[in-house]
Formats: structure tokens, sequence, C-alpha cells
């Protein structure tokens, strides 16, 4: 894997849009937060267009994206918000641009494409967490999920145990290997590409926000008949949020998640705040993790060097 540079106070880092339109107001509210780091801040050049329910065209959103990588001024991307549109463009994406110009990547939900082009294709260690307009612009944006990119200025083994939140096992075991993952709709939406998601022999995360219980459902049996969840050595679920089914009758989603892997052979917790929620718990993805079930543990080594 390749590990990005670790920033320092003074740097300048990248805002671009990747994906769905991002308020150019609401990215403005969140620029003190970085500024309270020490750090700068560079928007990108179409960061509040809008074309349709997208941030710019796909052009114009690879350029913003290609200009922050190749500008050995800007440190790390910071994404302004997901929504749709990443997958669009990832074939295009320049990857020996990317290779030779590690940075931080910093973003999740619909950016779970482009952390899995990315890291298929080059390598690169990219970071799962909270955004600027979706996120650190929110009056209910907290401290402990602010406290997260602390890991960007030093390299920081993470320890995820029930001190942050309660765990549930649904089955037991050790294991180690790759974190790799993130939303899982958008995780479905990689398969039969050439981005498609590698969970062989990793450690998989899956996390997402509106989809009811037989939706999950669906996405999970789809995973287990295509062979990938046997592949995994273990599953970290993190935030499924507004899941609450409409339907007169209904599975919870706890019990959708008992269903598929209270007897997998591998080890699976579910609770962890990583997701669509607060606090927002950050994660490197590519990095090298430990998940145990007997003492309900998640440890990942440092994403940065």
């Amino acid at each position: 894997m390749i590990f990005p540079n670790r920033l320092c106070k003074g740097d300048t880092i990248g805002v671009m849009a990747p994906a769905g339109l991002a308020d150019l107001e609401d990215i403005k509210k969140a620029i003190p937060f970085f500024e309270n780091l020490g750090l700068c801040v560079q928007l990108g050049q179409h960061v509040d267009n809008v074309y349709g329910y997208l941030a710019g065209t796909d052009q114009e959103r690879l350029e913003d994206f290609h200009d922050m990588v190749a500008n050995p001024n800007i440190k790390a991307i910071i994404f302004a918000r997901g929504g749709y549109g990443t997958g669009r463009f990832v074939p295009s994406v320049n990857y020996e641009l990317v290779r030779c110009n590690p940075k931080i990547l910093w973003g999740y939900s619909d950016i779970t494409y482009l952390h899995t082009a990315i890291r298929q294709q080059t390598g690169l260690v990219t970071f799962h967490g909270p955004m600027l307009a979706s996120d650190i612009a929110k009056p209910h944006f907290d401290y402990f999920s602010g406290s997260m990119f602390k890991q960007l200025f030093q390299p920081t083994c993470l320890i995820y145990s029930e001190y942050i939140s309660p765990l549930y096992v649904h089955d037991a075991g050790e294991t180690e290997g790759q974190l790799v993952g993130g939303n899982l709709s958008v995780l479905l939406s990689t398969m039969g590409t050439p981005y498609e998601i590698d969970m062989k022999d990793k450690i998989l995360l899956i996390e997402d926000i509106g989809e009811e219980p037989y939706r999950v459902d669906s996405m999970l049996n789809q995973l287990k008949m295509s062979g990938k969840l046997r592949e995994a050595r273990g599953i970290v679920i993190g935030d499924f949020a507004n899941t609450e089914s409409k339907l007169k009758h209904s599975f919870t989603i706890e019990e959708v998640f008992n269903d598929y892997f209270s007897n997998i052979g591998i080890p699976v917790i579910s609770g962890f705040k990583i997701g669509h929620c607060f606090p927002h718990f950050s994660i490197p993805l590519g990095a090298y993790a430990k998940l145990s079930t007997y003492n309900k543990q998640l440890i990942i080594e440092p994403g940065v060097r």
C-alpha cells in the first residue's frame, strides 16, 4: 500500500465536489473548522457548479480532482459532500497521476466508489470520514467527530471498543487484514465493473442510510449469491441510519444482520459509529486492521506516514 504524507500546520487542503450538488454557503461554514486546525483551504474551480443533480459535468468535476491531485501545494483533498456521481468519472481518472502524487483523500458515502477504484488501481490508502457541506457545517457536528482529523497530523493507531458505542457480535472469532468497503449500496454498484470491490482475505466495512430492511436484505443476498461474502475474513457493520420499514410487516435491520451473519464462519460485529452518523469514527481504508469479537475491538493501523 501507498501511505500519504501526514499534514502539518500551515498546509493547504483542497475542497471539491465529486458527486452531488454542494451548497457553497455550507462549505464556507465548514472552512473555519480547518482553519482552527492550522490549515489553509483552497476551493475547486467548479465546487458550486450545478448540472442537474451533479456538482458540474463529469469533466468539470474530474478537472477539479486532477488539478488538486497535481498541485504540489495541496496536501489533502477533503470532499464537500457525497450524494451521487463519483462513479460516473472513475473510468477517466488518471490513476498514474494519483499514484505519483499520493495525498490524503477524505470523504464517505458516494465517495466509496472513488475510494475503491483508487485503492485497487493505485494502492493508495484513503480516508472514510465526514465532509464539509453534509457534515462539518451542520450544528450537530460534534467534538469527537472533529477529533478524528488528528490522525492526519500524526500516524495514529485507532482502537474502537465499547467505550465508544455498544457492539453486538453476530459470529465469533478473531482476524486481521486490510480494511476495505464503505457504503453498501455504492459497493453493490461496483459489481460487474472493472472497479468491483475486492473483498478476498480482507475485513469488509458496510454502512448505509435510508435503506429499508428488505433493501439491505436484497443487497446482502447479492453479495452472498455472488460469493463475495465467503471471500471476506471479517465484517464490520457500521451505522445504518433511517432504516425503519414502511411496510405493514417487516424484519428489523438487526434481524436481517442476524440472518446473514450469525453463522457465516467469520467474525462479524455491528454497532460501529462509522457512516451517516454522529459521532463519526473516521478510518483509513486500505490500512491493516485486527477484528476480535472476544474483546469487541477493531484496531486499525495508521493511514499516514
